[in-house]
């Protein structure tokens, strides 16, 4: 009884599920299957809208119907004339499947339509307009459309469909790279702990999270609607956080089997000590995650949510499922294996003479040679993470468009055309929607010469007018693309300048808007809202681990130390998609900006990751010191019993992510290509070369903490128990 009064929170939900193994796996079982049978039958469409309250697309909806949805571009390329009478009755049979199709409202006849004909006469294009928003079209719908291009195509005339509805049908999110993460993840399992139990156990209690995870966001989608990419970056973050939580308390698990406890006992233990670390590290992740909602963003509002249901639901079942696997393993005289050396154990004992403490481990002989060599260890560290984060000051945002597309897809195929045809300004129209009481055609004269002389637009549509006579919509086409700085410059310009000025005196009312428009404005309230954002997620995890950890020296520290790391994870995805370095190695076609919503994710993710290895690290330090009270031997003890597992922890992080680099989206190969880089550099140069060196040099000054703020948290100014973390961890190794 006096064990059990001592097992704490973690430690006695760790027995239960141990004791009660059955019941807890069964109901995982059923519990994931309703969750999953919900999410088929109830689950809520994605939503890919950067905009919440735009007047403009309003204006859109209310007075052009046919025009308010979707619309997809039909490029023509010919080697005669296009103009010529073969080519003008290819034409006319290409178009009448797309005239046929449902949904559409209408296809323009590109030899009636003016603008329609490049000037050297062999490019032209035909718009398909939907009555319905993209997300409503299926890629079952855009996959026969461009089936029909393709038929279409031939004896000198190429047709070429495009648009976001194709891009998405032609590379979707995820892919295979979920399955290739999951096996790497299972073959750096396999090196570390050589036995396939011990493997199983971790991939399978992930597994388990994300599969009620994911099944959560759709059906939280009723309430806070995610985009279409918001599940893989869920899944890349729960199969990563996953994997490492399991593998952190099965690791403590087994040292405690070595150590002579039976296995309920070695499950506690795991529980009261890794097991807090991992509930520390998840509520990092999950409040960095959530740290997107300060941006008040909708599509961000549903990632945010996302990704946090589904870190929370793996973090559950580390510490509910994974006990109760422990049982069933044990149970079944299985358990005895998991407490075997690894193999690299193995290897190591045999080159130390097949004796068990002959010598220090590795890991012990680095932990010494930090402490001795602290100054340049400290110095070269953050040398080398300044210089990879020397890039970021040259980074340009922006939102990807079909230059972007991998080479061969119709995609990029129409891009191609219309750029030759029209100039790459055609990729990025600026669209108008004017309101006009009493049908004011001669104010309507005056928005339009006002955007024809904007400096920066080299082509303006003339007036459309409703039917009612009551709005009016007008294109004005950019001298550059979607991607350069000088589109969104424009952009700004036409929306907070050019349009009051041009409107001023009159009753109009002009707004910016379009997919162009909402990406600019998309960029605008990232700029204002992020140092909100970057604030609030800082100054909650330095406030949860102040509780933790009881010093305010290592609170901040710890934030100074995230940040270096995702600053230099910033130049590295800079270097590699701005200026092309190695850039076709991890599948860019070509250089191109940093997408514009990747370096939020990757703060807001990494931030949180950063505190996994910080938080397992510290508790082992701080578990030293307490009892020592001497920190040079807690940081070397920190470091050499965390060491190995840290670095497993990190190179299955790494593995995953990298794999997701192999999905079309390179938006999502950015944040699989940062997130990799900065697990990296985090787990090797940060926690094992910068952290512990800081450490050394300041020495007792890391246990600092102000005498109001131990009055505040109810922590005495010297001695006894309430000095230990507030969540006590221990040995991870």
């Amino acid at each position: 009884m006096s064990m059990r009064t001592h097992d704490g929170l973690l430690g006695g939900l760790g027995r239960a599920c141990y004791r009660h193994r059955k019941t807890t796996l069964l109901a995982w079982l059923v519990g994931v299957a309703v969750l999953i049978t919900m999410w088929t039958r109830f689950g809520a469409a994605a939503d890919n809208s950067f905009t919440g309250s735009d007047p403009g697309q309003t204006l859109l909806n209310e007075h052009f119907a046919r025009q308010s949805g979707d619309t997809l571009t039909l490029a023509i390329r010919s080697a005669a004339p296009v103009t010529s009478a073969a080519t003008r009755a290819r034409v006319a049979d290409a178009l009448v499947p797309f005239e046929r199709a449902p949904h559409v409202t209408g296809v323009t006849n590109p030899y009636t339509t003016p603008g329609h004909l490049s000037k050297d006469g062999h490019i032209a294009y035909a718009s398909v307009q939907f009555g319905i928003s993209g997300n409503s079209i299926s890629s079952g719908e855009a996959t026969t459309l461009m089936n029909d291009a393709t038929a279409a195509s031939g004896h000198g005339v190429t047709f070429s469909l495009g648009g976001d509805v194709v891009d998405l049908a032609e590379t979707p999110y995820g892919g295979a790279s979920n399955g290739i993460g999951v096996g790497a993840a299972m073959v750096v399992l396999l090196i570390a702990f050589g036995s396939l139990l011990a493997m199983g156990l971790p991939v399978a209690t992930a597994l388990f999270g994300i599969g009620s995870g994911l099944s959560l966001i759709a059906l939280l989608g009723h309430i806070v609607p995610a985009p279409s990419f918001s599940p893989i970056i869920a899944a890349m973050i729960g199969l990563g956080v996953g994997v490492d939580y399991a593998l952190f308390i099965l690791t403590r698990f087994r040292t405690e089997l070595r150590g002579g406890q039976d296995a309920e006992e070695s499950a506690v233990a795991a529980m009261r000590t890794a097991g807090v670390s991992v509930l520390t590290a998840g509520t990092t992740v999950v409040i960095g995650m959530l740290g997107l909602l300060v941006l008040r963003q909708p599509l961000l509002n549903g990632v945010a949510v996302a990704a946090a249901a589904t870190v929370t639901m793996t973090v559950l079942g580390a510490l509910t499922l994974l006990p109760a696997l422990l049982a069933l393993v044990s149970k079944q005289s299985s358990g005895t294996r998991l407490a075997k050396p690894t193999l690299l154990e193995r290897r190591r004992i045999r080159r130390r003479g097949g004796a068990v403490g002959a010598g220090p481990a590795r890991s012990e002989q680095w932990a010494l040679f930090i402490k001795k060599h602290r100054v340049a260890a400290a110095v070269s560290a953050t040398g080398f993470i300044l210089l990879l984060a020397a890039p970021v000051l040259a980074m340009k945002l922006s939102f990807p468009d079909e230059s972007a597309q991998a080479r061969g897809t119709m995609g990029y195929a129409s891009y191609a055309a219309m750029a030759q045809g029209f100039g790459p300004g055609f990729d990025a129209p600026l669209i108008v929607a004017a309101q006009v009481p009493g049908g004011d055609t001669a104010g309507l004269a005056g928005v339009e010469t006002a955007l024809a002389r904007t400096p920066g637009v080299v082509a303006v549509t003339p007036p459309v007018l409703s039917r009612d006579g009551q709005a009016a919509l007008l294109v004005a086409y950019p001298a550059t693309g979607a991607q350069d700085a000088a589109t969104n410059a424009l952009a700004n310009r036409i929306s907070g300048d050019v349009l009051p000025k041009a409107t001023a005196g009159t009753a109009i009312r002009a707004y910016l808007t379009g997919p162009n428009a909402a990406n600019v404005s998309f960029s605008n309230l990232i700029g204002r809202r992020l140092p909100w954002l970057v604030g609030t997620v800082v100054a909650l995890s330095m406030l949860l681990l102040l509780f933790v950890f009881r010093s305010a020296v290592v609170a901040v520290k710890a934030a100074v130390m995230n940040l270096l790391s995702i600053t230099a994870a910033y130049g590295v995805l800079t270097a590699v998609t701005q200026w092309g370095w190695a850039g076709r190695v991890f599948g860019f076609p070509e250089p191109m900006p940093v997408t514009t919503w990747v370096p939020v994710f990757l703060f807001v993710i990494l931030f949180g990751l950063s505190m996994d290895y910080e938080v397992f690290l510290l508790s082992r330090i701080r578990e030293a010191y307490l009892e020592t009270g001497d920190n040079s031997r807690a940081v070397a003890s920190g470091l050499a019993s965390t060491a190995r597992v840290i670095s497993a922890a990190a190179a299955i992080m790494v593995v995953v992510f990298l794999s997701f680099d192999l999905t079309p989206d390179v938006s999502v190969k950015q944040v699989g290509l940062g997130l990799a880089v900065a697990v990296l550099i985090d787990a090797t140069v940060v926690r094992l070369v910068l952290v512990p060196a800081v450490m050394e040099l300041l020495g007792d000054a890391n246990w600092w903490l102000p005498s109001w703020l131990a009055r505040l948290i109810m922590v005495p100014r010297r001695g006894g128990p309430a000095t230990e973390p507030l969540l006590k961890t221990g040995n991870h190794a």
